[in-house]
């Protein structure tokens, strides 16, 4: 407990041990869970959907050019808010009432969260695939070719996994931006860790200590997770090439 005097001469009395009194200090920890498991299973849907349009925005067959820049477009032009509240409040609406009664029984909030935020960064992820193949020297490809590959096993078996080698630092940052657009998921009652500070500030008139506590937790999750990046990118980086990806991205 602390007293201080503002620049404003408000008293005020800081209780940071509110923050671990039950039930507070639990509600903590499962916002972080549930943030960490949107932002999981979010990243990892949204990566499968990156690598693939991603890749067809490069191939030379246009049609397939078109579709992959039709979802990009369609995507990361709209607000993340607008699809978290479209997957929430619409979607479920034009479902048939057996489905809508098994999605509402399985948490329909959480679901919406995670296709909101898979579809959105799954998009703007697909631009950065976009880039790192782009990024490789054309040379890579017509060798593969030469080899008597096929043009979609050139891509599997060169192309992509060179380029996913270049994009980690871009990735990471989408990353990390994932995990912050998880607290949006509030606004559709997920119990996320904003979700969980705002109701202890609700709770206990603490607002000052519960939102700093989130602040920090956000960092420090931003900040694992970049560690675990940064470590990731060290390990595959392909000398002379970073570089590359930087301008393409531009």
């Amino acid at each position: 407990m602390m007293n201080t005097m503002g620049f404003l001469g408000i008293q005020y009395e800081f209780r940071w041990s509110v923050l671990w009194e039950a039930p507070y200090g639990q509600w903590l920890l499962e916002g972080i869970g549930m943030t960490l498991s949107l932002a999981a299973v979010g990243w990892l849907v949204a990566c499968g959907l990156g690598l693939f349009f991603g890749a067809l925005r490069t191939v030379p067959v246009r049609p397939l050019r078109a579709l992959a820049a039709g979802y990009v477009e369609f995507f990361r032009n709209v607000p993340l808010l607008v699809w978290l509240f479209f997957w929430y409040f619409g979607v479920p609406q034009v479902l048939p009432p057996a489905a809508q009664a098994w999605i509402n029984a399985r948490g329909v909030e959480c679901w919406a969260a995670v296709t909101g935020l898979s579809v959105y960064h799954g998009a703007r992820l697909a631009e950065v695939i976009r880039a790192g193949i782009q990024a490789v020297p054309s040379t890579q490809l017509e060798a593969a070719l030469a080899t008597g590959l096929s043009m979609s096993q050139a891509y599997r078996h060169v192309l992509v996994p060179i380029a996913l080698r270049l994009v980690i630092p871009p990735a990471t940052s989408e990353a990390l931006n994932l995990l912050k657009n998880s607290s949006l998921a509030l606004t559709i009652g997920v119990g996320e860790l904003t979700f969980m500070t705002r109701q202890i500030e609700s709770y206990t008139a603490r607002g000052f200590e519960a939102i700093t506590a989130g602040t920090l937790l956000y960092l420090l999750l931003c900040l694992m997770v970049a560690g675990l990046m940064g470590r990731l990118e060290r390990r595959v980086a392909i000398p002379g090439l970073i570089a590359r990806v930087g301008r393409a991205e531009h």
